[in-house]
């Protein structure tokens, strides 16, 4: 069942201005808004509200009890066209069905975004991850429903929060009826009334408040408690290149969709060859009867704008949608792309072999496997020494150097193991690795390699002295020892395992 992740970005006003002049310098920062004669701070970033500061104080107190704040005045239109560039971004990465949740946050179903492995968990903290390297704090939640997702991520301090598949009604009574995003008027309404919590408001019989305040408040809770659907509507700029297919009657049959995706696909790339673009990313959005959609994302390694092999990629994986009660509307939106020249064909008699793996890249992609090569890092640390890059990625001439053996396989971090051996220079006799002694038979080093004091400071002193050792068995390891064996300011003097060869 696809499930909805809402993002919050609780700073965005001061993130965005810090974002758009990075040489500001680091002082807490309020946005200050305005009310006629009234100035009121509306946002305040972490090290202002460190000082006292909070939303809804005036500015003349925030400014009179913190002299170096700088406070900028409110930008409502900047804040809207962030969120707007930080959701577009969000629909290439993650998801074919994005949206903006204003004023401050977005929400994305789950479904389609394949490439996304390794659980919830890791999604939503890989999520966080990259807006922070990016300069945006934000607040991630997955649940069932929108509006469990949007309250859940607006009631944590932490960057994530998992909401249970079933579990909806328990995570969110409890929670302020703030969060149902309802009007103001309402809420203040509902506060009078003695309503404090979504459970309080929950458990009251419905007519009575359908009378007072209209259906606002049933409608809303009905979807969060998901017995009415939310459909979240994918953000869409000019940009985009998209065709569409609206149905007079609706169609299921499986032959029926593949007929008219194939016929989108010629016009997609059609009006891809007018602009001279190739597309990376597609989404096929499908819109059923009952009010309800379902997307499908393929992903190519490179630019291609190739009738049939488009249609084969989406042909793959259209037998997984549910048509329901019927389709009434089917989107094709070409949501990455890049500029692509026409090629001459090899005019030869008999044309060079053609190897080229991009297909089988596709393929696996599409199939939610991450497909990358590695290349060189000119670094020294060997963990540091490769980086991961696209497929099919522009060869770099960067390459190792190095007069020393490397292992075949190099753990991504270093195994912890027993040794013992004569200090400085001497190898270990035996070492003990994962509870089993291996006794040392031969062995060369060390190789001392130091750390980059030029990029972190706490490496200033630290070395890491690498040996070669074989066992009995004719089995070699690499393993270093931390430190020069010496001076306790270069390291701990402990043993690592750090890669195997053969």
């Amino acid at each position: 069942m696809p499930r909805v992740v809402s993002i919050f970005f609780p700073d965005l006003p001061t993130d965005r201005i810090r974002r758009a002049d990075p040489t500001i310098p680091v002082e807490p920062i309020a946005v200050v808004s305005k009310s006629g004669s009234k100035r009121w701070v509306s946002a305040a970033d972490a090290a202002a509200r460190k000082a006292g500061i909070h939303v809804g104080m005036p500015a003349a107190k925030a400014q009179a009890l913190f002299r170096s704040l700088r406070m900028i005045d409110a930008d409502p239109a900047a804040d809207a066209a962030a969120l707007e560039r930080i959701t577009m971004w969000a629909l290439s990465q993650y998801s074919p069905m994005v949206a903006v949740d204003a004023p401050d946050g977005m929400v994305m179903d789950t479904e389609g975004a394949d490439h996304l492995q390794g659980g919830e968990e890791r999604m939503l903290t890989s999520i966080a991850n990259r807006f922070r390297a990016k300069g945006l704090t934000a607040r991630v939640a997955i649940a069932d429903t929108w509006g469990a997702a949007h309250a859940c991520a607006r009631a944590i301090n932490r960057e994530t929060v998992i909401v249970p598949s079933g579990e909806t009604i328990r995570a969110v009574e409890r929670l302020p009826i703030s969060l149902l995003r309802l009007p103001e008027k309402i809420v203040g309404d509902l506060r009078m009334l003695g309503f404090r919590t979504i459970g309080d408001l929950s458990a009251t019989p419905r007519a009575p408040l359908a009378l007072r305040f209209g259906p606002e408040v049933g409608r809303r809770l009905d979807q969060m408690f998901g017995r009415v659907s939310e459909p979240i509507d994918p953000i869409r700029s000019p940009e985009l290149v998209e065709v569409v297919q609206s149905f007079a009657e609706p169609i299921g049959a499986a032959e029926t969709i593949d007929k008219y995706v194939g016929r989108l696909i010629v016009q997609l790339v059609a009006e891809l060859q007018r602009k001279g673009l190739g597309v990376r990313r597609t989404d096929l959005i499908v819109e059923k009867v009952d009010g309800t959609r379902q997307a499908i994302r393929g992903g190519t390694a490179k630019p291609v704008r190739d009738v049939a092999w488009l249609t084969k990629l989406f042909r793959d994986r259209t037998q997984t949608i549910e048509p329901g009660f019927g389709i009434e509307k089917l989107t094709l939106v070409a949501v990455m792309s890049e500029p692509l020249e026409e090629k001459q064909k090899a005019s030869s008699l008999v044309d060079d072999e053609d190897a080229d793996i991009t297909p089988l890249i596709d393929v696996l992609g599409n199939r939610g496997q991450c497909v990358y090569r590695v290349a060189p890092v000119a670094s020294d640390v060997p963990e540091r020494s490769i980086q991961r890059i696209a497929a099919v990625g522009e060869d770099l001439t960067e390459d190792w150097v190095h007069h020393w053996r490397r292992p075949v396989r190099l753990f991504a971090r270093p195994d912890r193991i027993e040794a013992i051996a004569l200090l400085p220079d001497h190898p270990p006799a035996s070492i003990t690795w994962r509870g089993k002694r291996h006794r040392v038979k031969r062995a060369d080093g060390p190789e001392r390699v130091f750390g980059e004091w030029w990029k972190r400071d706490s490496e200033l002193e630290a070395v890491r002295d690498y040996f070669v050792v074989e066992n009995e068995s004719g089995e070699r390891y690499w393993i270093f020892r931390s430190g020069d064996g010496i001076d306790p300011e270069t390291g701990s003097h402990k043993w690592f395992m750090h890669g195997i060869f053969g």
